[in-house]
């Protein structure tokens, strides 16, 4: 496959779009974790796992200081 970076991202955005709902400054924002865990089917066992709550609260008080 020969495609850029620019092809397959262009792609990848219009997916996040059609599937998720997400506009571009979503698409950017996002890691290719968190594109791949909203992509995945949920029974799908090579899916990544969401965060847990500890992790989200934890995450949520570090932003606070910074």
């Amino acid at each position: 496959m020969t495609d850029t970076f620019g092809d397959a991202a262009a792609r990848w955005c219009a997916l996040a779009a059609r599937f998720l709902g997400w506009r571009p400054a979503e698409f950017w924002a996002a890691t290719p974790a968190e594109l791949a865990m909203a992509l995945a089917a949920p029974d799908d066992p090579s899916a990544p796992l969401p965060p847990s709550p500890e992790t989200i609260a934890r995450m949520m008080e570090r932003d606070t200081h910074d």
